[in-house]
């Protein structure tokens, strides 16, 4: 018998001392250690077991990223699923030890570039899966790709539709840079223009009781209008007017000249929007009409002369980027190199990482993350300079106003801190760029949106015909301010409007003085406007047309180096190892336990929700935020 074997009656004492009522035993603290103490037994399995396979893989890892086993004739092959990422993935659970297989627009962009210089590089196949990809980023990755064209290279693409489930105009604009473009016979080709629409809910809110008390600085700030209008406002209708304008000039300006059509015909052909696969190719839009096994075929020919060949001639975009990424990294730990921070500002700006994003989708872009990196690349001798990529529609602006303090404590040490904008880069995205030493932006980017908007909503109706009714004390005449459940009085309502002023008089001054123009001058192309890159050079908001590449490019300049290839470029914060991830795990399974763990599905599933109400009950974090609807 075991030694550690407790024998046990079967039955429970047959006489008991005495028969009453029985007592429960309570027994939270055994039964919450033993919960936390399996959990980590799991955890500890899955990050050992990582460990394991780390163990066995990475010795091939570095052994090949040592002496890359790269054909002496190669094609990369690269698969597009819908948009790239702006910035790294970080490392999980399931990738431990790096951020995935989706690369950056930067990963993508400087790929291309050291391809075109590889003379192993004859090509470049890429397929495109559904899914859309942005404009801003499709600019981006079509200069470089062609570039790679310009060292003699060839670029062939393939996708079963351009355009299935409607409209792309960023799927075909990057299409059409490629030498040949291929589409499975029964798939369409959809460049029909673009729309830009929204729903205007005031109807409805009339209907139930809800009534929005909101205020603007200035005319142009319409990010509410859906919900105070019934309609579209002749200032909204200008700027969307405009802004589809300029991107059409950009398509019309590109596709045509790429895929050898006129202007005019080009014109008719947005016109008729949808096109079958042998209307497409009789049109010139794409050049085969065939499956991408013949695709691969072709390829196998030119570049050996039989059609069989083995695959081993296409080499995974990815790998290849990887492999030559880690090698211009040593390279550059063996020279003299500039040490750059690039530090990325992506999604709606609010103060901290766990704020809720006031648009489902958005993300956050966190002041308590982005400032302290700045400040800490600003206190690092060995960084030279600090470029920021921004794509935020804007947020909170004492959030933003964070940020730009870190920007301008950066440059009060000696360090330029220059800008990339995005797809958009707007409201209080445009605060935070508003002191850099230059901004790079691309022609169809979304910026400007120099105005405040605020308010809340009030509930007064529908509890009247809910037959609720609310009733309290408070103390102090405006406590009810930001109450659901009644309008803005007089006197809180001009408190709302001294908010809304000073922070637009703030907003337009910092303007001023980062562009060195007149509060007149700002003003005049502010309100609110939205205006896109290519209007926001001349108007003076930004200084040049370019992507991340241009901006990093500029700044290898600046610091007397010949291109960005001279540059070492460090992503600032680092993002978090799995490691540390891990150990925030089990902090946070401490702190809350397992009842976070069953409320998973319905927080996320109230989080758009939690987000507009927070926008409400606070509309001071989110005066600056602009929704923006791109065509």
């Amino acid at each position: 018998m075991p030694k550690n074997f407790k024998s046990r009656p079967l039955f429970s004492n047959p006489v008991p001392k005495e028969i009453g009522k029985p007592r429960i035993k309570w027994k939270v603290l055994p039964i919450a250690w033993l919960a936390l103490k399996r959990t980590a037994m799991v955890l500890g399995f899955l990050v050992l077991f990582q460990i394991i396979i780390a163990l066995i893989v990475f010795p091939a890892v570095f052994k090949q990223s040592s002496a890359p086993s790269f054909p002496k004739e190669m094609v990369l092959f690269l698969t597009f699923d819908g948009d790239v990422a702006e910035m790294p993935e970080p490392a999980s659970f399931a990738e431990p030890f790096g951020g995935g297989h989706n690369l950056t627009v930067r990963q993508i962009v400087d790929t291309l570039d050291r391809a075109a210089a590889d003379n192993r590089v004859k090509g470049l196949m890429v397929r495109m899966n559904e899914g859309s990809i942005g404009l801003v980023h499709a600019q981006e990755i079509r200069e470089a790709l062609l570039r790679f064209k310009q060292a003699g290279k060839f670029a062939y693409i393939y996708s079963s539709s351009y355009g299935d489930s409607g409209g792309d105009l960023g799927r075909y604009y990057f299409a059409s840079a490629f030498d040949e473009i291929w589409m499975q016979p029964m798939g369409i080709v959809t460049i029909n223009g673009m729309n830009a629409e929204m729903p205007f809910l005031r109807g409805v809110l009339d209907k139930i009781g809800v009534e929005p008390n909101m205020f603007q600085r200035k005319d142009y700030k319409t990010a509410y209008e859906n919900l105070t209008n019934r309609s579209i406002s002749q200032e909204n209708k200008e700027m969307l007017t405009r802004l589809v304008g300029d991107i059409r000039d950009e398509a019309l300006r590109v596709i045509p000249q790429a895929r050898d059509i006129d202007v005019e015909t080009f014109g008719r052909y947005v016109d008729q929007g949808l096109f079958t696969a042998d209307e497409a190719k009789e049109a010139g839009l794409i050049t085969h009409a065939d499956y991408a096994d013949v695709l691969v075929s072709n390829i196998k020919e030119n570049l050996t002369g039989d059609r069989e060949a083995a695959d081993d001639i296409f080499v995974s975009f990815q790998s290849y980027a990887k492999v030559m990424e880690e090698k211009a990294q040593n390279s550059l730990l063996a020279g003299d190199k500039s040490k750059i921070a690039l530090i990325y500002a992506v999604g709606a700006i609010m103060p901290s990482s766990g704020s809720p994003s006031p648009a489902a989708g958005t993300g956050v872009a966190a002041a308590d993350v982005i400032a302290p990196a700045i400040l800490a690349a600003a206190d690092d001798d060995a960084v030279k300079a600090i470029v920021l990529r921004i794509d935020s529609p804007g947020g909170s602006p004492t959030a933003s106003e964070s940020i730009l303090r870190a920007v301008e404590k950066a440059q009060e040490k000696g360090k330029p801190v220059i800008v990339s904008m995005g797809a958009v880069a707007a409201s209080g995205g445009y605060w935070i760029a508003a002191y850099a030493d230059k901004i790079f932006v691309s022609s169809t980017t979304i910026t400007g949106s120099i105005g405040v908007v605020g308010g809340k909503f009030s509930l007064a109706g529908l509890w009247d015909k809910l037959d609720v009714n609310w009733d309290g004390v408070q103390w102090g005449k405006n406590a009810g301010m930001w109450s659901f459940n009644e309008a803005f009085s007089a006197s809180e309502a001009e408190r709302v409007n001294a908010m809304l002023d000073a922070v637009y008089h703030g907003f337009i001054t910092r303007v001023a003085k980062g562009r060195k123009m007149g509060l007149a001058e700002v003003d005049a192309v502010a309100g609110g406007r939205v205006w896109s890159g290519r209007r926001a050079v001349e108007i003076g908001l930004a200084d040049e047309i370019g992507g991340l590449d241009a901006a990093l490019d500029y700044t290898a300049e600046l610091l007397e180096r010949e291109s960005r290839k001279d540059l070492s470029v460090i992503v600032l914060p680092k993002p978090k190892t799995a490691l540390e991830q891990f150990v925030a795990l089990l902090e946070g399974q401490v702190t809350l336990g397992h009842a976070m763990r069953d409320n998973a599905a319905l927080l996320e599933w109230l989080e758009p929700v939690s987000g507009a109400i927070t926008r409400v009950q606070s509309p001071h974090d989110f005066v600056t935020y602009q929704p923006i609807h791109a065509p």
